[in-house]
């Protein structure tokens, strides 16, 4: 008799940089918070199209997904959670880069399961390789569960942020 441990299905999720093909899921990601969305039910607009192209081309901005049911050719699968990430240049922390990460969804039936916790753990890794000295993210102060989940991960609400609607 075998089963699938934890370890095989961390193994089995891939968290890599979003291609054109995904937009579709990831719009559907960021659609609706708590329910599931069907990527075909939405319109991929011009806008959508050109605001993932300008991310695609910028190399210090990236939409990663976090991909469940890869072969092992890297096909197939499934996203199941997204985030944007930008990396910005600075003259604070020795000159290093900080990654910014927006934007982060766990499709809203499979929350709970440990991958939130994945897809950040393997982005903020990614920025730790890049030479990221800081990761940073806002959070609506609604969201208190999500504020739980970060500082789970060690984040430290250190500042208020603010915006500016235009």
């Amino acid at each position: 008799m075998s089963s699938v441990s934890e370890s095989d299905h961390v193994a089995a999720l891939t968290l890599r940089p979003a291609a054109r093909a995904d937009l579709p899921a990831v719009l559907a990601l960021l659609a609706d918070e708590e329910n599931v969305v069907d990527p075909a039910a939405l319109v991929v607009d011009e806008a959508y199209e050109r605001a993932f192209a300008a991310i695609d081309a910028d190399p210090r901005n990236e939409v990663l997904v976090l991909v469940e049911g890869v072969d092992g050719q890297g096909a197939g699968g499934s996203v199941v959670g997204c985030l944007q990430v930008t990396y910005i240049p600075g003259l604070g922390k020795g000159g290093a880069e900080r990654a910014l990460i927006e934007a982060v969804r766990v499709r809203a039936d499979r929350r709970g399961g440990g991958l939130g916790r994945i897809l950040m753990d393997r982005t903020i890794e990614r920025a730790r390789t890049r030479g990221c000295a800081l990761v940073q993210l806002t959070s609506n102060k609604r969201r208190e569960d999500a504020h739980r989940f970060y500082g789970g991960l060690g984040f430290a609400r250190s500042h208020d942020g603010f915006k500016l609607a235009l």
